[in-house]
């Protein structure tokens, strides 16, 4: 047994992997489990492991065939041992005191998760996450429903203007929970080959219904690496398109099966017209292997789907910035080639900064 049990997925990272278990192994808290996952890496991730667990007997080795990062994470909850569980990625790093810091949150407060924010890792510049709270916020039942799970679903009002707080919200890492409210609830990631992406948001939505105490803390203590390019996020998904089609049922389910009320339903239409920007991103600048023509057709086709087409009639255009409103007009009148040459220009941004 161990207070604390941090779960790190591990596929192809021998160029980061060194980076994030130093972090891990040198906390300041020491009674913790490291539970390090390979998922069936074709580079030398595994005789880096091997290096480190012969060295630190926290270090535990799970050897898997490929199943994915979401199954991944499944079996390290599984095999958990700690009264509490913490996501790392295996290209990311953390500050020494986090584990610590959390810990001692999570007991003397008597929560069910502390969340922090997160610093942005480019290689030769870093970019915080800063939100406008106090250093310390804490969330008690109605609080939790209305201020965080909410806001995870999507946006309300004039929170359209400021999205950044949900990514917060949706990461799995950066996190302390509960280990036996995962477990006694039998809550687990759904497989990204059927839903493509945001598979850490559909968790945390099935977490902030079960949980009735959080504590935000506005310092940043994860870092998220932004550099590799052979992350999950800086591919191309085929069949993006329907993927996200079932992500989007999955959060409807949810939230009908729960009886969470109009406000969940609201959010979620206003999620699903924003995530127009993340798919056709996906869509039309990742994938280089079709026409301009092609990519136009794709984003034509994608606005007017239906339910993309029934969420957007509710959308609210004046409370977004003057840019993004430009681009949800676009969108909301079905006007494919406007809509497209903003996504090239925002792929070409995003990708220099």
């Amino acid at each position: 047994m161990c207070k604390v049990s941090i779960i790190v997925p591990v596929y192809n990272v021998e160029k980061y992997l060194e980076r994030c278990l130093d972090s891990l192994i040198n906390q300041s808290f020491h009674d913790i489990e490291i539970l390090a996952i390979n998922d069936g890496s074709t580079d030398r991730s595994l005789e880096i492991l091997k290096k480190y667990e012969s060295t630190d007997n926290r270090i535990k080795i799970i050897n898997n065939s490929n199943v994915g990062v979401s199954e991944t994470r499944n079996i390290g909850i599984m095999e958990s041992k700690g009264e509490f569980i913490v996501f790392v990625d295996s290209d990311d790093w953390i500050d020494k005191d986090m584990i610590e810091k959390m810990y001692k949150f999570m007991v003397n407060e008597k929560s069910d998760m502390v969340i922090s924010t997160y610093i942005r890792e480019f290689g030769d510049h870093s970019r915080e996450r800063k939100f406008n709270l106090p250093e310390i916020n804490i969330y008690e039942n109605e609080q939790v429903k209305n201020d965080l799970f909410r806001k995870l679903v999507g946006p309300l009002g004039s929170e359209l203007s400021n999205p950044e707080y949900v990514d917060a919200l949706g990461t799995v890492w950066g996190k302390m929970y509960k280990a036996n409210i995962l477990k006694k609830n039998f809550l687990k990631f759904i497989d990204l080959n059927e839903i493509g992406t945001g598979e850490d948001i559909l968790f945390n939505i099935y977490v902030f219904n079960e949980v009735s105490k959080v504590i935000l803390l506005n310092k940043p203590m994860y870092h998220y690496w932004r550099g590799n390019e052979e992350s999950i996020t800086s591919k191309y998904i085929p069949g993006f398109i329907e993927k996200r089609k079932k992500y989007f049922n999955y959060m409807k389910d949810f939230i009908n099966e729960n009886k969470l009320g109009d406000d969940f339903i609201k959010a979620l239409n206003n999620r699903i017209c924003t995530s127009v920007l993340g798919t056709g991103l996906v869509e039309c600048y990742k994938d280089n292997n079709i026409s301009e023509v092609e990519k136009i057709n794709r984003i034509k086709n994608l606005l007017k789907d239906e339910y993309i087409d029934s969420a957007y009639k509710s959308l609210e255009l004046r409370y977004f910035p003057i840019h993004w409103r430009i681009f949800y007009f676009f969108n909301k009148y079905k006007l494919a080639i406007p809509s497209y040459l903003m996504l090239k220009s925002i792929g070409t941004l995003k990708k220099i900064i």
